[in-house]
């Protein structure tokens, strides 16, 4: 390997200049002058940032200096075209009589020019009357359920978009009740004098039909049996139901949830007016059944710096009969806090074998192991770790699962953080004389997830319902005794016409219940702060602490006095009962850039929420924090940037360490923060969330939630 290092280098000094040579291409020179403003006046009735949005034309945005930004250039002939747009514009949102009556492009700094227009919009045509023919042959029944709530009403201002709709879902719904071979048209005829719009709808159903056989076209020796995949297509339809296209669209997701397919289509065939059914054709295409993935990535955050190399590989037919093997792992080199400043650092993996049997016992049922292996750091501890999980996932509808579970985790476990510091035992469920020890967990576990989200990873309309509960011990036997319930509920709301404003929301609520008011372990409880969390917190950081003393010899005796003159370090140690919250409100800017701001609360108690001295909600340890965020969207997901601030409302997180001193003030990233040297400072003399910074950045890629 030594002797071919001088080539290595030879080569790596040629293939320099050959890259900066193959990026100093020349590019297209731009069309004319960049466009610094544009500006459209006379605009009351319709938003002047949805008619920007429908031009050529758009003015030079302020982030052109980032990478993906860039100068919009002028050009007349474009410019032209959209002069004749904004009109056609005013036109499709019900006003016939608008006009653009001066236009202006005005020179400015060499090179760069300023656009004016100015409109007269006119009155709006509202709707007149609304008529729907060709629905007397159907029955009351049918005829009202697709008549209800178009998105029509007499009195509204005519829109060409609300009116291509209703014929659109006038048409949808006269085929899910079995027309598969209604036609919806219509026509409207405008009264420019009275600015009114006679609607006509006119629906042609023809025949009901039922579902007839259905046909499978695969690839050539296919590996998937074809009675495999209508057996799949039998749970959402069957011969003799009446026809839905609904019905088609939950066979296709059934099918294509098999996990062996590249591509999945059913569509219905041609319909037989005779036996009035209509047959189902399903056409499949086979993806490999062996991949390998490899990736890696960093993590950063101030309390956690990672970088880790990903890998996995699937066998998505082991053994025959679409039996699934996944082989993942992931290993990496963790600095906690940072690299340049860690308090301890290491090697850090895990490795998971999974194994899925479909079709267990019926259908919809398929059955799942796995074994996982793993070492970790924690900013309380250090762990070793097995963990194996067997169960059955029953999944009858696309969008509900039910997954019960037996779980038998164990760890080996040490609350060594430095080379002189030592988290107390009894914190991290060890017994009071061990730093180290073995932990073994026995739960049994059912997790509900009903998911109705349009599209997990960037969802802008829908809900999300989950929640997991376990218990372990008693009769599992295990270390520990408990019950642990976690639901999560997410709301997910777009509005306008591009969908371009997105209202999110999320609550989390759990608790952990040990038995007979016994400890509970630290890898049960609960923790909160970070990008996917409360994002007033670093990782992990909303949790109760444990300080680590620094002693000193004060008097020069030779014997070290435990003192505070600076911060101590503190130690998320998790608790017994959770709360979380967050309201975000995203803008799309462009095809590729939305903005977001957010407001999120978090708490997490020492103790569960059916104790005693549990917590209160929006009491002095529920913490709130406001942010703004910045979202880069990539076929992988948004890249995210948040920028939170904690308010200060409520008093300073626990830490269960005699003699610890509090700051007094909170600042952002190290400015602003002071300690109090002479005398203590209590826990509510503190700001809130003390002893952590009162501010916290987060870069990740996906959605909060």
């Amino acid at each position: 390997m030594a002797a071919d290092l001088p080539r290595i280098l030879r080569l790596a000094t040629l293939a320099v200049p050959l890259l900066v040579a193959a990026c100093a291409t020349t590019s297209t020179p731009p069309p004319g002058p960049k466009v610094t403003r544009l500006d459209i006046e006379g605009t009351k009735q319709v938003k002047e940032g949805a008619i920007k949005d429908r031009i050529l034309t758009s003015e030079t945005p302020w982030w052109a200096f980032w990478p993906f930004g860039g100068p919009h250039y002028f050009d007349s002939n474009a410019w032209q075209a959209d002069l004749r747009r904004i009109e056609r514009y005013y036109q499709a949102q019900g006003f016939y009589q608008a006009e653009v009556v001066n236009s202006e492009v005005k020179q400015e700094r060499a090179n760069e020019v300023a656009l004016r227009v100015e409109v007269s919009e006119g009155e709006p045509t509202r709707i007149g009357d609304i008529h729907i023919d060709g629905l007397d042959a159907l029955t009351p029944e049918h005829r009202e359920q697709a008549e209800s709530k178009l998105p029509l009403e007499k009195g509204d201002v005519f829109r060409e978009g609300p009116w291509e709709e209703a014929k659109a879902l006038l048409q949808d719904r006269l085929r899910d009740l079995g027309y598969a071979e209604a036609e919806v048209t219509g026509e409207v005829q405008v009264d420019v004098e009275t600015r009114l719009a006679d609607v006509r709808l006119d629906a042609k159903p023809g025949l009901r039909y039922r579902f007839g056989n259905t046909f499978v076209a695969t690839d050539a020796n296919p590996q998937v049996p074809p009675r495999r995949i209508i057996e799949q297509v039998q749970g959402s339809l069957k011969k003799g139901d009446w026809y839905s296209e609904t019905a088609l669209a939950e066979a296709q997701a059934r099918v294509f949830r098999m996990g062996v397919f590249g591509a999945v289509k059913v569509n219905r065939g041609a319909p037989d007016r005779e036996s009035a059914t209509v047959p189902v054709v399903v056409d499949v295409r086979e993806a490999p059944f062996r991949s390998v993935r490899l990736g890696g990535g960093i993590g950063v955050d101030a309390a956690r710096q990672e970088g880790r190399l990903l890998g996995e590989w699937t066998n998505r037919n082991f053994l025959g009969g679409l039996r699934r093997l996944t082989v993942r792992g992931r290993a990496g080199y963790a600095y906690i806090p940072n690299i340049l400043s860690s308090t301890k650092h290491g090697p850090v993996f895990e490795v998971t074998a999974e194994y899925e049997q479909p079709r267990f016992l019926f259908r919809d049922l398929r059955q799942q192991t796995s074994v996982t292996l793993e070492k970790g750091l924690e900013q309380a501890y250090d762990y070793y770790g097995g963990r194996l999980q067997a169960g059955v996932i029953w999944q009858p509808h696309r969008s509900f699962s039910v997954f019960p579970s037996y779980n038998l985790q164990i760890y080996r476990l040490s609350g060594r953080v430095s080379a002189d510091s030592r988290v107390p035992p009894v914190v991290l469920g060890c017994s009071e004389n061990q730093v180290q020890c073995n932990v073994a967990l026995s739960f049994l576990e059912v997790a509900f997830a009903w998911d109705r989200r349009d599209d997990p990873v960037e969802p802008r309309d829908g809900y999300y319902l989950s929640l997991s509960v376990q218990k372990g011990g008693g009769p599992l036997r295990g270390d520990f005794d408990f019950v642990r319930l976690l639901p999560d509920l997410r709301f997910y709301r777009s509005f306008g016409q591009d969908r371009q404003v997105v209202l999110a929301a999320k609550l989390r609520m759990g608790t952990l219940n040990p038995a007979n008011n016994s400890q509970s372990s630290i890898v049960t409880r609960f923790f909160s702060g970070g990008a996917t969390s409360m994002r007033g917190f670093n990782g992990q950081r909303l949790s109760p602490m444990v300080a680590l003393p620094q002693t000193k010899d004060l008097d020069g005796d030779g014997v070290p006095e435990t003192t505070q003159t600076s911060e101590w370090d503190t130690v998320p140690v998790g608790g017994n009962s959770l709360f979380e919250t967050s309201v975000e409100l995203r803008y799309q800017l462009s095809s590729s850039i939305m903005v977001a701001a957010f407001w999120d609360s978090g708490l997490v108690g020492v103790e569960g929420f059916e104790h005693s001295g549990a917590p209160r909600l929006f009491g002095p340890d529920h913490y709130h924090a406001v942010g703004l965020g910045l979202r880069y969207l990539t076929v992988v997901g948004p890249v995210r940037l948040d920028l939170a601030r904690r308010l200060n409302i409520g008093r300073g997180l626990p830490v269960d360490t005699p003699g610890y001193i509090y700051p007094t003030t909170g600042g952002c990233f190290g400015i602003g923060s002071k300690w109090r040297q002479n005398g203590p400072t209590s826990r509510s003399d503190a700001f809130a969330g003390a002893p952590d910074g009162q501010c916290a950045l987060h870069l990740s890629i996906g959605e909060a939630f």
